[in-house]
């Protein structure tokens, strides 16, 4: 059901007062009236301006074959007490950040399927959170997320920061957000321009699994995802501790479940998806961090420091997602299904 759609029949449901039905579920006047607000968005997106005409690659210093940050969440704090906790602050600093360095949101299904529908001259990053801790989504009675919580600072930068896209992955494991199912929060999450991902039911070691306790790990959280959602089709997996099962093509294909991306704990920029580097088995992730502690040197901090310092060789767009524009030297690195589309300069 689309955004619109729900809202038109949440207005239907109040103004006629009759049995409504959601998801296969039948909601009488007055019974759990606190469900609309789980499946609608916050508010009707607003009619889409005039795209402007797209940038000559050359004026914007196109490179749709550059780097990538994907960068990785744990659980938003106030008293962190490891190196994945980040306190609601330094979460709302680093994406007001990455507002003024340029950087773009992308889901983690558009950036592995390619969709990169990102502004002329911007650079796309993606967002992952892993594990659906309460602290990333928690909606309250009203059907808005709980201030402090990671999706209620993403959209709260995104009102003061018009050009920040809010959106991000989160890879959920059983009883997403501590909400046995997801029933709420994951069609919270779909119907806000935010995408869902495998984490597996219980956060395996999938090293130490066999092949159908892997199979299981991953199509059961899959089929819960589309239970607590109909129309989610999760396409991307983030594997728990970085480590992959054995033979690694399990991660991406078995039995329930066909994803076109596994996300990894990583320490590095992620290739670009047009390029011969890009590994769908093997996408790096950069934890989000401060300059200082455990390893710094790979965290977020650093590697945005060092990204800013040498901009050629972040992706930056032309603004136009029908095309792949590059300088000329790297025209031998573009992957062969995308070449119909690449347009060196």
């Amino acid at each position: 059901m689309t955004p619109k759609l729900v809202s038109l029949v949440a207005v239907l449901f109040l103004v006629t007062g009759c049995t409504t039905v959601v998801n296969g579920q039948a909601h009488e006047p007055g019974d759990d009236g606190q469900e609309w607000a789980a499946f609608a968005p916050l508010h009707e997106p607003a009619a889409a301006p005039a795209a402007p005409a797209p940038a000559a690659p050359a004026e914007v210093g196109a490179n749709e074959l550059g780097r990538v940050p994907v960068l990785m969440y744990h659980r938003i704090v106030a008293e962190p007490e490891s190196v994945y906790d980040r306190t609601p602050e330094d979460f709302r600093a680093e994406l007001e950040r990455l507002d003024r360095e340029g950087y773009f949101p992308v889901p983690a299904a558009d950036f592995t399927a390619g969709r990169m529908d990102v502004p002329a001259g911007r650079h796309p990053v993606v967002i992952t959170f892993d594990d659906g801790d309460p602290s990333q989504l928690t909606l309250g009675p009203d059907g808005k997320p709980v201030p402090g919580t990671a999706a209620a600072i993403m959209l709260d930068v995104a009102r003061t920061h018009p050009g920040f896209r809010p959106t991000a992955t989160f890879y959920v494991n059983a009883d997403p957000f501590g909400e046995p199912g997801g029933t709420r929060t994951i069609p919270w999450l779909l119907a806000n321009g935010f995408d869902v991902g495998n984490h597996t039911m219980t956060h395996a070691n999938l090293r130490d699994s066999d092949e159908d306790t892997t199979r299981t790990e991953i199509a059961d959280l899959d089929a819960l995802i589309r239970r607590a959602a109909p129309a989610a089709t999760p396409t991307t997996i983030a594997l728990p501790f970085g480590i992959h099962p054995n033979p690694p093509e399990l991660a991406i294909e078995g039995a329930g479940y066909h994803y076109q991306g596994a996300f990894l704990v990583g320490s590095n920029p992620s290739a670009s998806p047009f390029t011969t580097d890009f590994d769908p088995l093997n996408i790096p992730r950069i934890r989000s961090q401060g300059p200082d502690g455990e390893e710094a040197e790979y965290g977020s901090t650093v590697w945005l420091d060092k990204l800013g310092q040498n901009r050629d060789s972040l992706y930056t767009s032309d603004g136009d997602a029908a095309r792949i524009s590059y300088p000329k030297s790297d025209e031998d690195e573009v992957v062969p299904e995308f070449r119909s589309r690449a347009n060196p300069y």
